[in-house]
């Protein structure tokens, strides 16, 4: 791996596998379930990583990323969407935030962007945007482990398997890979 925007784009196609894997294992009703009121439910958490994206990912280089068109209230208020709408969402936002990144030159990497008026440099908004989606993601996969329980199979290393895992990584011997190029 010899470029930050190679590596970066495989930790958010990564990230998105494992929320695309929850969401195809669940239905509509599965998808709007809240563990309490307090909680999102993966179908809110899909509506406000979609407002996310587009305000964050559309005109990247040129605009605050806080749109004013964005209402991330919102976000956090839609009743029941289909799997099918919520889906459209997924694909949408996750897609202009990769466009975007393919997008962008080794030499856009220390330009000045804003978000609600605070600048960061790209590296630094592209770390800020990959470690929110991973904390999402971590929400849907939870979730999802919960609402199938016992149904539920892992997205990773199974629960004592590790040792074999091991085992057959490092019969592979010594790569040159990124780590999701091995998965």
């Amino acid at each position: 791996m010899n470029s930050y925007l190679q590596s970066v784009l495989k930790e958010f196609n990564y990230y998105k596998s494992l929320g695309d894997e929850t969401i195809a294992r669940l239905n509509e009703e599965q998808l709007n379930f809240k563990p309490d009121e307090t909680s999102n439910s993966i179908g809110v958490l899909i509506h406000h990583l979609y407002g996310n994206m587009m305000s964050r990912w559309t005109d990247f280089l040129t605009s605050d990323g806080e749109k004013t068109w964005r209402n991330r209230d919102g976000e956090f208020k839609i009743n029941n969407p289909s799997k099918a709408a919520l889906m459209e969402l997924w694909d949408e936002g996750w897609k202009t935030l990769l466009d975007t990144i393919e997008a962008l030159e080794e030499s856009d990497l220390h330009k000045k962007i804003y978000i609600r008026n605070m600048s960061h440099t790209v590296i630094e908004a592209i770390n800020r945007q990959l470690t929110h989606y991973a904390f999402h993601v971590g929400q849907i996969v939870f979730i999802g482990k919960l609402v199938l329980g016992k149904e539920w199979q892992s997205l990773s290393i199974p629960l004592n398997k590790s040792e074999s895992y091991n085992k057959e990584k490092f019969l592979k011997g010594k790569r040159d890979l990124h780590y999701t190029d091995d998965l």
